[in-house]
C-alpha cells in the first residue's frame, strides 16, 4: 500500500505507537451514534488511522468502511471482519451515492478539505443519515493535577512545531463549517487507568515531538519524562480523562 499522493503525513513515523497509546472512545458514544442513525446497515469511518474507532462501530454497524490517506496507519490496523480498511483521502471515499448510515471522523477533521469532506459525506449518506466529527484536547488528571500541569507545559513547549491544522483543535472546531442539522445525543469523555509509561508513549505519539526532533536532533521526552516522574506520586496508575468536543448532525 502506498499513501495519498500530497497527503501531508505527520503520523507514518509513529503509526505503531499510535496503535498501541491512543486512548480509546467510550462505548457509550457509539452506542448513542448507533440510536441516531436511521438504520445499522453501514458507517464511512473516515481518517481512520489505525481503526480505533472503526472497530468499536463495528460493535454496532452490520459494515464499516474505513479510510485513511495514510498507508502505514492502515498497515497497523486492528483486523475485524465487518470492517473494510481502505487508503482513501476524506474527500473521495469510494462509496455509493445515499449509502451510508452513518459517517465518522475521530480527531481527523482538522486534516481534511473540511467543505469538500462534507459535500462527500452529504453523497454517500441515506436520507437522515448522520454525521459525527470529534476531537480531544488536552487531558485531565482528577487525582493528581500536577500530572496534567507537566503534560500542559509540555504542549506549550512544543506549540511552535504542531502543524498548523492543530489550531482548528484548540478552537474545539467552532472555526471549521458545519452544514448539517445539529443533533443532541449528550456529553462523553475518554478515560483510562494509565502507568506513566503508557502516559509517556502516548505524548511520544505528538506530531509536534517528532518535527521537534528531527529538526534539532534533541529529544524532548527525555525532560518530559523527568519531570513527570517527580509528579506521578507513589499511585502505579491514574485515571486520565480526555473530554471530547463532539458536534453531531443529520443530512435533509
Amino acid at each position: 500500500m502506498t499513501s495519498v499522493a500530497g497527503f501531508a503525513d505527520h503520523f507514518s513515523g509513529v503509526a505503531p505507537g499510535y496503535a498501541v497509546f491512543r486512548p480509546r472512545y467510550p462505548d457509550a458514544l457509539f452506542a448513542a451514534l448507533a440510536q441516531a442513525a436511521p438504520t445499522r446497515d453501514g458507517v464511512w469511518d473516515s481518517g481512520c488511522g489505525s481503526g480505533q474507532a472503526s472497530v468499536a462501530l463495528a460493535a454496532y454497524f452490520d459494515r464499516v468502511h474505513a479510510t485513511d490517506a495514510s498507508a502505514q496507519q492502515i498497515s497497523q490496523a486492528e483486523t475485524h471482519e465487518r470492517v473494510a480498511y481502505q487508503v482513501a483521502p476524506a474527500e473521495l471515499s469510494g462509496l455509493a451515492d445515499s449509502s451510508v448510515a452513518l459517517v465518522t471522523v475521530a480527531q481527523a477533521l482538522h486534516w481534511f478539505d473540511v467543505d469538500a469532506f462534507h459535500a462527500e459525506a452529504q453523497r454517500v449518506l441515506a436520507p437522515a443519515g448522520v454525521i459525527a466529527e470529534w476531537c480531544y484536547t488536552l487531558l485531565d488528571v482528577p487525582m493528581a493535577p500536577a500530572v496534567a500541569n507537566v503534560v500542559n507545559a509540555m504542549d506549550a513547549r512544543l506549540t511552535s512545531w504542531w502543524p498548523p491544522q492543530r489550531r482548528h483543535v484548540d478552537a474545539r472546531y467552532d472555526d471549521l463549517a458545519f452544514p448539517f442539522a445539529r443533533v443532541a445525543i449528550g456529553e462523553f469523555a475518554m478515560e483510562a487507568m494509565w502507568t506513566v509509561a503508557q502516559l509517556v508513549g502516548y505524548v511520544a505519539t505528538w506530531s509536534a515531538v517528532t518535527r521537534f526532533r528531527a529538526a534539532n536532533g534533541v529529544d524532548p521526552m527525555v525532560e518530559f519524562e523527568r519531570e513527570l516522574a517527580a509528579t506521578w506520586s507513589s499511585a502505579e496508575r491514574q485515571l486520565i480523562r480526555w473530554p471530547l468536543v463532539l458536534r453531531v448532525g443529520r443530512v435533509a
